[in-house]
Parts: C-alpha cells; structure tokens; sequence
C-alpha cells in the first residue's frame, strides 16, 4: 500500500492544503501533550522550507457543529508557533470572507491554522459543498493525521476528491511500519494486548491470530478471559457477554499455533481509587467484592520471559489501571522492559493512548521503534480495514515489468 507523498510533487509556491491531528488535550488555554503537534513538523517544515504556503486544518474535541471557546485552535497555534519558531496565525473560522482573505494574503513559506473544523457540522457528515469550500484555500492536498484516517469527513476524504490528493510524511510513516507488522515482521512476532474491554479490540486479535506467533493480554479485557477459563474476577470491569467470543479467541489460538499468555498473578484493591488497600493474590480464587487492578510480578516476569527471544512486538493498551500510580507498576515495567529491547534491535511499534503515556512519561519514547499516534485508526487498519482517509490518496504507480530484452541485456 503504497502512496504518493509530498516528495513526489514541487510545492515552490503552491497553496497546500494540509490535513494535521492537533486534537491535543487542552488545560487552563494550554497544550498538556503536545506530541500530536511535534509528529506533524517534519511535514510542515519540509513544505515551508521548500517555500509552500501551508494552509493546516483540523478538529479539536467533539464540538457537534457549534462554536465551543473552550475547544478552539489558539493554545495549538501557540505552541505550533513555539515548535516552528515563527508565527502561525489562527483564522476566526475555518469558512468565510476573512479566512479567504487570509489565504489570499499568504506569502511562500508561510502557515495559517484554521479554526476548529468541527464547528461545522458538515465535517463529520462529508458534505460535498463543504468540502468545495475547504478545497478553494488550495491547490494540493496533503493528508498527514492518520488519527482520523478512519473517519470519512469532508476534511479526510471530500476534499481529497477535488485536488491532487498526497500523503505526509507522518501518514507515510504509520502505513509503512503497520503493514510492516501485517505483511512482513521479524519473527518471533509478539502483540500485547490491554485496556478496558474485549469488545474493542476482538476483530483486531482475531486478524492478528493469523500473523503473530504470541499474544500476550492484559488490562481490563484480560478479565474477560479469566472468566472463560473459570477463574475468578471479583468485582473487576469485565463483559460478561464477551466470555463467549474470549472461549472462542482461545481455541481458535490453539489451534493456530498461537501461544497465549494471560495473567496467573493480579494485583487486587477494595475500590479503584487512590490510597485503597490493595495485595497482590493468584487468580484462582480471592474476595468477591475486591477489584483486579494491575498484573502482579509474577505475571510480569512471564511477560518477559516470553517476549525474550521476540524481534517484532506490537503493543497496544495497558496492563492495569495506569491512571492510579499504584497500580502502573505492570504497564511502567513492561515499558521499560520494552524499550531495552527496541535499544537491542527488536521492532517495537506502540499505540494507544495510555501505553504512549507510560513511555512518554519515563522518557522512552525515542527508543521504540514506532509509536503510532492513530489511536482508532491504528486499531481499524490493524483490523485489516482499508480507511477511507487513506484509500482516497494516489497510489504510487507500479514500475512497469522489465521486458525480456532489457533482461536478456542486462546478463550479456
């Protein structure tokens, strides 16, 4: 899956439309992460350096199609301004005569952000007309937000129907490294698994059953399938009407030669909360009114031992309740364990958001091979989905078969 990227054109002097995840968490007017930001500056330096006028659009929150102060693009644009030492300016709206003007008025190298496109509701419903408008401000259009290339929006997919449609650099990145993990991994291929619910993710382990050689479950949906091997899970989050689907994930991984390694140690508390009293107890049997919060060092220590000899691991997820400091230790450890391995040559590519946030957090983000900002997307294309946002790019042109006189020249 191969896509023309902003090498393969000349954006000297073109107005090019860039399409960039900046829905980044917002407190007191201020950016709290800014790593969605930093993942789309390759892109945007290399177009302004290359003396484009970079028009960059995006969503922030879930507005509903009304204005929203609270959700609006300003502290992005600062901190943008902040990263690209230079002012980026941030329209009123992403529409109307004083945002075309502003276009208009753009010299070579240099980038407007629009305000919110989701304070139109025409964004999410893919409306033709407004997709016309967004593609006026431009002459290309560049997709570089894999985080919403699930979305079919009039900024992801109407858009690029209109004008000469390529991808960024970050969006050429996230295809490459996940269908690497799809089509060609190094083996042994490990995935991690954890979170909240089975539900989520059972198409994913279900696609991912016929690639990898372990899977290895964590987090809250690895309760579900405790339950499905009759062991105990006290009060702790789990889909009671999933244990079907979990029996059925765990044959169907037998049966695929598909090693499954679940955990046979938890860490318990009373409540989910901070400064609960809480123990570490094997999964048999313990206090039906206590809850499962973390994997305990025995499960972790299975964990690592079977990931030794792994050289490709995809991890999406936490393995307890990473929000709570006491009950991190599994996720943060693994974090670590992971990193050690990526610094010795082993793939690591990491998605979601709270597995991103127990390597952001300890400083190991620049030792993992990958880590995917998509979020849903990087779920839905790991699925084996083809994404709307990403279908609608041009595809690479195949190289034409060597005729066999070329050949028959080539080995006189």
């Amino acid at each position: 899956m191969e896509k023309l990227t902003i090498r393969d054109f000349d954006p000297a002097g073109q107005r090019v439309f860039v399409r960039v995840d900046f829905n980044v968490p917002l407190a007191d007017g201020r950016v709290t992460d800014d790593s969605r930001i930093r993942g789309a500056l390759p892109t945007i330096k290399t177009l302004l350096a290359a003396g484009a006028k970079v028009i960059l659009a995006s969503h922030l929150g879930r507005p509903d199609g009304k204005v929203q102060d609270g959700l609006r693009l300003r502290p992005v644009g600062e901190r943008l301004s902040q990263l690209l030492r230079r002012n980026v300016p941030v329209t009123g709206d992403a529409l109307g005569v004083g945002t075309e003007d502003a276009v208009k008025r753009m010299r070579n190298g240099e980038a407007l952000l629009l305000e919110n496109l989701r304070f139109h509701a025409a964004e999410e419903k893919n409306d033709p007309a407004f997709a016309a408008q967004l593609a006026k401000y431009g002459d290309i259009y560049v997709n570089d937000a894999f985080g919403t290339a699930h979305r079919a929006h009039a900024s992801t997919v109407g858009i690029a129907k209109l004008l000469p449609a390529y991808a960024g650099l970050l969006m050429e990145r996230e295809i490459a490294m996940l269908s690497s993990l799809l089509e060609k991994p190094k083996r042994p291929f490990a995935a991690i698994l954890g979170g909240a619910k089975v539900s989520d993710k059972i198409n994913v382990i279900d696609h991912l059953l016929t690639k990898v050689d372990l899977l290895i479950l964590g987090g809250g949906m690895a309760n579900t399938f405790l339950l499905a091997q009759g062991k105990s899970v006290g009060k702790s989050l789990a889909e009671h009407d999933r244990v079907d689907d979990a029996r059925r994930i765990l044959a169907a991984a037998e049966k695929a030669g598909v090693d499954v390694v679940l955990p046979t140690d938890v860490v318990i508390a009373k409540e989910v909360t901070r400064g609960t009293e809480y123990k570490t107890v094997g999964t048999e049997k313990f206090p039906a009114s206590w809850h499962i919060v973390d994997v305990g060092e025995q499960s972790r220590a299975a964990i690592e031992t079977a990931l030794a000899d792994v050289q490709t691991v995809l991890w999406n997820g936490p393995l307890g309740v990473f929000e709570i400091p006491s009950f991190a230790h599994g996720t943060k450890e693994i974090a670590r364990f992971l990193a050690d391995k990526a610094e010795h040559g082993a793939t690591v590519v990491v998605g979601g958001g709270d597995s991103v946030a127990a390597i952001e957090q300890q400083g190991l983000a620049d030792k993992m091979t990958h880590i995917s900002t998509g979020g849903g997307a990087s779920l839905e294309f790991l699925e084996g989905r083809e994404l709307p946002g990403i279908a609608v790019l041009q595809d690479k042109p195949t190289p034409a078969p060597k005729s066999k006189k070329a050949k028959a020249g080539a080995t006189a």
